[in-house]
């Protein structure tokens, strides 16, 4: 791949914009850590490489850019196509809804359906968010859902567990860059492993749930993101089956536990035929987020 040492003509944003397109279809890149096409990716990167506003391409298409900037827009590009990493991890950033996160290689990139639950509040499962005292994230990562959580229910103190303390340095900065840490504990633990004693109004999590043959195919973008956050045994539900056990003992009477488990709703209910699932509306669809109370486990 030779096109990066032949530049000079690219002088606008415009250009540079086709240019990334053309480089990112080429290399065939895979789409799905906030963008899921080579448009939407390379502006997004070339807008926050330049500083402008993510949400406002169209005035600074017919810009153009000095020496230094196409030296780092280029270099951007660049390393997407030769790195085949996330988005994320060459910006530091993700967004999920209105909400920034810092992210970097320690963490997997946010995607969680479950935000957009928390920005409602979890309604209409939870009729008073002032009610809720006591949430758990478990699986936290960056630590995004426990201060979604956070800024949902203003009353609740809330645990954000994981079980990589690479993963809670991150959320620590997350928390910290948020304002909350005297609302949000950050602790180390194997999902409930270290949480003995402690119950709550509403658990969420968003586990590991890859499955083995899908982890084989995963893209190199995919692959670029810490594995122990990904799968999750044979069938991609093994964390979900210990959370499924140990849930009960951790939630508070009419307690709610949410969890996402990706393409795997089919095995879930074969697994636990028993179980009264409540299947969650998200903008994906009813197949990804799953809800039980504690009276259900």
């Amino acid at each position: 791949m030779k096109h990066f040492d032949d530049t000079e003509s690219l002088i606008t944003v415009r250009d540079w914009l086709r240019f990334a397109v053309s480089r990112f279809n080429e290399a065939q890149l895979f789409f799905g850590h906030g963008s899921d096409n080579a448009f939407d990716e390379a502006a997004y990167l070339i807008l926050h490489t330049l500083h402008l506003p993510l949400d406002r391409l169209e005035p600074f298409l017919d810009a153009s850019l000095t020496h230094g900037e196409s030296e780092e827009v280029q270099a951007v590009i660049e390393r997407r196509v030769r790195e085949r990493v996330p988005a994320a991890y060459l910006t530091h950033e993700a967004w999920l809804g209105a909400h920034r996160f810092y992210v970097d290689e320690r963490v997997i990139v946010p995607r969680s359906f479950i935000a957009e639950l928390l920005d409602e509040q979890l309604a209409p499962w939870i009729e008073d968010a002032e009610e809720v005292t006591r949430v758990l994230d478990l699986c936290t990562g960056s630590g995004c859902l426990a201060i979604l959580a956070a800024l949902a229910f203003p009353n609740a103190d809330v645990d954000a567990a994981d079980l990589s303390q690479e993963a809670l340095e991150v959320a620590a900065r997350n928390v910290a860059d948020y304002g909350l840490g005297d609302r949000v504990e950050l602790v180390a633990s194997d999902l409930f492993a270290a949480l003995d004693g402690r119950r709550y109004d509403v658990i969420v999590s968003n586990p590991p749930y890859v499955n083995a043959e899908s982890v084989a195919a995963l893209p190199p973008e995919y692959l670029a993101e810490p594995a122990l956050a990904l799968g999750s045994g044979e069938d991609g539900l093994d964390a979900t089956r210990q959370i499924l056990a140990q849930a009960k003992a951790h939630l508070n009477p009419g307690g709610l536990l949410v969890v996402e488990i990706g393409h795997n709703r089919d095995a879930l209910q074969a697994a636990f035929p028993a179980l009264p699932f409540t299947w969650l509306d998200t903008a994906g669809g009813d197949q990804f987020v799953f809800m039980l109370r504690r009276e259900d486990l």
